[in-house]
């Protein structure tokens, strides 16, 4: 059998897994709590293989997946997806013969549209927390849309702003692949994100475009979440970084609930300015 290769990560991983794990552990809470709803269920969409590997100590860190499952009160059911048939049986062996926690093996994208958020209708008293955190641009704007107008999902998703500003957001936009482009595409749902990406400036032979910033285009896809995959919900993401402190991706949260949105506010407000100098 194939040897299962670990994610080695830095600092602002292992917060990422601070955030998520405090989120869902509160939430959980709520969800039990609450006689009407039948089911509350974890979703991780780009699940690993359950733990990782620090790079200041060289020790096994605990993954989101491992995190959710040790969390109490437990969640009703657990989906944990991952592409990779390595990851895939190691996170079967994390599970082990647990009831309610399924392993699906293939493309994050499809498994969660036709066969994991059917499962948290809003009409069925069911609701679901999905983790949204892949290496590059791969979330589908499908699923995010989707899980925004159930009413009934909160999610973290991760934009990878880093992978955008390299492959896609160039100063000269005529000059990116036609396949680099079609992945923003995807991850927008069409080509307005250049309209966020670029903004007009005059110069001395007429208007030219100019790049934004990190800031401006988080902030566009933040509005994007609100106003087109109707998400009531989205407070300021927090940038992750990287060990040189330049930003990777930004960390957002979406949800159809006040109480949820205030919370993640709280833990944002702890981590945000960790670990900048």
């Amino acid at each position: 059998m194939k040897r299962v290769k670990y994610d080695i990560i830095g600092y602002w991983s292992e917060i990422k897994l601070d955030i998520i794990r405090a989120y869902a552990s509160e939430y959980s809470k709520i969800l039990q709590s609450q006689s009407s709803i039948r089911k509350h269920i974890y979703i991780d969409a780009f699940a690993g293989a359950g733990q990782h590997i620090s790079r200041k100590t060289g020790e096994f860190v605990p993954g989101s997946p491992r995190n959710a499952l040790l969390i109490e009160p437990p969640f009703s059911e657990f989906h944990l997806i991952d592409l990779d048939g390595t990851r895939a049986a190691e996170l079967r062996r994390l599970i082990g013969g647990r009831k309610g926690a399924l392993v699906h093996e293939g493309d994050a994208n499809e498994i969660l549209l036709k066969k994991v958020l059917p499962r948290c209708r809003y009409e069925d008293f069911h609701r679901g927390l999905c983790l949204l955190d892949p290496y590059a641009l791969n979330v589908d704007w499908k699923v995010i849309e989707t899980a925004g107008k159930m009413r009934s999902v909160e999610i973290f998703c991760n934009f990878m702003i880093m992978d955008a500003n390299m492959n896609v957001l160039w100063r000269n936009p005529d000059r990116v692949a036609a396949d680099q482009l079609a992945r923003m595409d995807k991850v927008w749902a069409d080509r307005s994100w250049r309209e966020a990406a670029y903004q007009k400036e005059p110069g001395l032979f007429g208007d030219m475009e100019e790049k934004a910033d990190n800031e401006a285009i988080a902030e566009a896809f933040r509005q994007r979440l609100k106003n087109v995959a109707r998400f009531a919900y989205v407070p300021r993401p927090i940038p992750m970084r990287n060990d040189h402190g330049a930003i990777v991706y930004y960390l957002f949260f979406a949800s159809p609930n006040k109480t949820g949105a205030k919370i993640v506010e709280a833990i944002f407000k702890k981590y945000r300015t960790r670990g900048i100098k």
